[in-house]
């Protein structure tokens, strides 16, 4: 079998808003085919064209090869051939980026064709299952003109998850730090008593993850706050500082109550284990699409569980993301949640649209795919219905 197209698809809903901070408005779908009539499908969480230009864009000499090119005529099946060819042949223009996401949305295309090729699902593929189930956690985004109305929203969302059958949720607790550019800002005695009421609203037999999106610039402030967490047994605290600061993440982590998640960003095993050795995380939370694919994702796993660590993979885009995570959640023994909101819950034309979502909560659990491949069925019509070529949607700038 050899692979003799790259397709790369833009794809943007038409009431796009810059200043929410959400990436579930727009897409970038890899679809690989081969000669024998098997395609692969992928996704990468980070802006589409420059994902686009990182797979289309011309070489100029062996440090910067084009990476469509290098892709026609090789044989899918050789993943782990693939990926260290792509990383040192683009190494002067990727290592990290959008190469290195543009590389995860082929790799996951690459094992969903193994997967289709050989009858199999992914995670059979993968080394095979460590558990019956995987269990989800609902990512949970309020809205709201005011703190009480945003606290009222989560609250709602909250007992929400819980009715639709949910074990376990994460907060999206984003009331300032610098990727919020909304109108509504909110003190850290604001934060402590929304996760406070979300806590009451659905008791303790509920795992509760609260994320922050990087609020804090210094340790002290941080701790101050989460100490005050401490008896509302809080899973995890999602990226509290900005990513780069290791030396304030380790700290952290060595004076918290509540283990400390991070990792949502990282590109290569690389990252995570500066994340892991120097941050010294608790949770690592690799997005497939991000770190650079199944592929590179089952790497950072194993490193992950030589350092006692656990893994809950990132992932906020559709039903392609979400079912690479489940086989990639199958496949390793310390991945206790997978991020998942059903397409009846999201907001997310996308996540509605595009492709049926594979896996089916019941009781808070997901049964394991059992398709081939990834388990996909790719909505063509909404593929085209939502590409930038069918619009007159243009790149924000």
């Amino acid at each position: 079998m050899k692979i003799t197209d790259v397709e790369c698809h833009i794809l943007v809903v038409p009431d796009l808003q810059i200043n929410a901070t959400s990436s579930s408005q727009d897409d970038v779908v890899i679809i690989v085919r081969t000669d024998e009539g098997i395609y692969g499908v992928g996704e990468t969480d980070t802006g589409p064209w420059l994902v686009k230009a990182a797979i289309e864009a011309p070489g100029s000499h062996t440090m910067a090869l084009c990476i469509k090119e290098m892709l026609i005529g090789m044989d899918p099946f050789d993943t782990s051939a693939i990926w260290e060819k792509l990383y040192t042949y683009t190494a002067m223009s990727g290592r990290r980026g959008a190469v290195i996401c543009a590389m995860g949305a082929i790799d996951m295309a690459l094992w969903d064709i193994k997967g289709k090729a050989m009858g199999l699902p992914v995670y059979k593929l993968l080394g095979g299952c460590h558990k019956d189930h995987i269990t989800p956690y609902a990512s949970l985004m309020p809205t709201g003109n005011s703190i009480e109305d945003y606290k009222k929203s989560l609250i709602d969302w909250t007992v929400k998850a819980k009715q639709y059958g949910f074990k376990a949720a994460k907060l999206e607790c984003i009331l300032g730090g610098p990727y919020y550019h909304g109108g509504l800002r909110g003190s850290d005695e604001d934060l402590t008593e929304i996760v406070t009421a979300c806590r009451e609203a659905v008791g303790f037999d509920f795992d509760l993850m609260v994320d922050v999106g990087y609020l804090w610039q210094d340790v002290k402030s941080c701790l101050r706050t989460i100490r005050k967490w401490e008896d509302l047994d809080i899973y995890f605290l999602e990226t509290p500082l900005q990513i780069d600061n290791l030396e304030g993440y380790a700290h952290l982590a060595s004076a918290s109550p509540i283990r400390i998640a991070a990792g949502e960003w990282q590109n290569t095993r690389f990252e995570f284990i500066d994340l892991m050795d120097k941050g010294m995380i608790d949770v690592a939370q690799p997005d497939i699409g991000r770190v650079g694919g199944l592929t590179e994702a089952l790497r950072v796993a194993h490193l992950a569980q030589d350092r006692g660590k656990l893994i809950v993979p990132h992932c906020w885009k559709t039903a392609i993301g979400i079912a690479a995570s489940a086989h990639f959640a199958a496949a390793i023994p310390h991945c206790p949640f997978i991020e998942f909101l059903p397409a009846t819950l999201c907001e997310s034309a996308l996540r509605r649209e595009l492709a049926p979502d594979p896996l089916v909560m019941k009781d808070g659990r997901l049964a394991l795919p059992d398709k081939p491949g990834l388990g996909i069925e790719l909505n063509f019509e909404a593929l085209e219905k939502y590409s930038v070529a069918s619009q007159s949607v243009m790149p924000l700038v």
